[in-house]
């Protein structure tokens, strides 16, 4: 049957049928929410460490743990490309809202080298983690990305009126709630179903 001589409901169970799946691939996929939220978790908690407890003048070297991070994904997603499963429009959607994710925090990081790190930088890369995964968890229909995306936002708003120090810290809040919660959560619901 050709999609153009489908019913409204037959349309609405294709839709969810792509939906479920693309579902299915991102829980697949949370090893990449997993991965990188450990990393970015990992690098504000220990900038804030070397910063604001042992006052190590170069703090920020702690960020070349997402090299490790960009060395996974591209591993990683050579590897899945060789078993390629059937596209969806979700899953092209949310593949392309990570890709500009991705290059949006490389793009703010060089505006940020630019015009100085010690003002009010974090409030932005949590502004964005809140926009990338309130956008993922609508996409999927799974709500504690989208919580977790609104938590972000309230976070970001927040760090706005403490110390730099302390944004970091709001920066591991932020990831801890948005990534790395709803990546496990999306498992476990994934494991759930295969049993």
């Amino acid at each position: 049957m050709q999609p153009e001589n489908l019913s409204p409901e037959q349309s609405l169970q294709l839709i969810q049928s792509m939906i479920s799946k693309t579902k299915q691939d991102m829980s697949d996929n949370s090893i990449y929410f997993l991965v990188w939220g450990w990393i970015t978790f990992i690098a504000c908690t220990g900038q804030f460490v070397l910063k604001h407890i042992l006052e190590y003048e170069a703090h920020y070297q702690v960020w070349w743990l997402i090299a490790v991070g960009i060395a996974f994904s591209i591993y990683n997603g050579m590897k899945q490309g060789t078993r390629q499963r059937a596209r969806t429009y979700v899953g092209d959607s949310m593949k392309y809202l990570w890709m500009g994710m991705g290059i949006s925090y490389f793009v703010l990081s060089m505006i940020l080298s630019k015009i100085g790190w010690n003002s009010s930088v974090f409030p932005f890369f949590i502004l964005l983690y809140g926009l990338g995964t309130f956008v993922s968890g609508s996409f999927l229909q799974f709500r504690p990305l989208v919580v977790g995306g609104i938590l972000a936002w309230a976070l970001a708003i927040g760090a706005v009126f403490v110390a730099y120090d302390y944004q970091m810290l709001f920066g591991a809040a932020a990831i801890l709630i948005s990534y790395i919660i709803p990546a496990y959560r999306l498992r476990s619901r994934n494991s759930s179903a295969h049993k």
